[in-house]
């Protein structure tokens, strides 16, 4: 469907005007919402995913085409609802205690959506206890914690340590990044994965709930 590589193509581009509106024509073809998203929305960010990794892209390329994937996800979301289609698993990102930064995780939250996970971004400066809450509320797969400044990069292990003990943190995979965090540290403090950007992010994500490839 020529649509489908058009809409791929807009979302690559970062056209958000033009991603609409061939979801919108998609839909108007009589094609269903989960074929949109399968087979044009998750591989156009693929191929973003892919010149990223080949330094192809860089941030700003990254940041414009997620904006347009999520112009397109916004009209097919309410179809998608109706339809019962399930999400690949719900993820519960904040950026930790201490820490305002945001753009890194807003990214991932994006790149997971694309990926047809049910994000529930909880902002920034996020108490070990409001992930806790979101834990038992929400009760996601994954618990994705961001940093940027060292200084905050302990609450990662304090958040960790408030999941064990709430009794919740065999119940979720636990997830960090950010600048100044390493796979080290995430072994460390026992997380389950850690991704150095937003690519990585969502591959580990699939490997954590989906059991695609294997996690160190």
């Amino acid at each position: 469907m020529p649509n489908l590589e058009n809409l791929s193509q807009a979302i690559i581009n970062g056209v958000v005007s033009s991603a609409k509106e061939l979801t919108q024509a998609a839909l108007g073809e009589g094609l269903k919402p989960e074929e949109i998203l399968d087979e044009a929305l998750v591989p156009g960010m693929e191929e973003v995913g892919r010149r990223f990794s080949r330094n192809e892209f860089f941030l700003p390329e990254m940041l414009v085409a997620a904006q347009a994937m999520l112009a397109a996800l916004d009209v097919l979301k309410p179809l998608l609802t109706e339809s019962n289609v399930e999400p690949t698993g719900t993820v519960v990102l904040g950026t930790v205690q201490g820490d305002l930064h945001n753009v890194g995780k807003d990214l991932v939250g994006m790149m997971l959506e694309g990926a047809g996970f049910e994000v529930i971004n909880l902002g920034e400066d996020v108490s070990p206890e409001k992930f806790v809450d979101a834990v038992r509320d929400a009760k996601p797969q994954i618990v994705g914690m961001s940093a940027l400044l060292t200084t905050t990069v302990p609450n990662m292990r304090t958040t960790i340590k408030a999941l064990e003990e709430a009794r919740l943190r065999q119940q979720v995979k636990v997830m960090i990044g950010g600048a100044p965090v390493t796979q080290d540290y995430a072994d460390e403090i026992g997380a389950d994965g850690y991704a150095p950007d937003a690519v990585t992010a969502v591959e580990q994500a699939q490997e954590l709930v989906l059991g695609i490839g294997s996690v160190s």
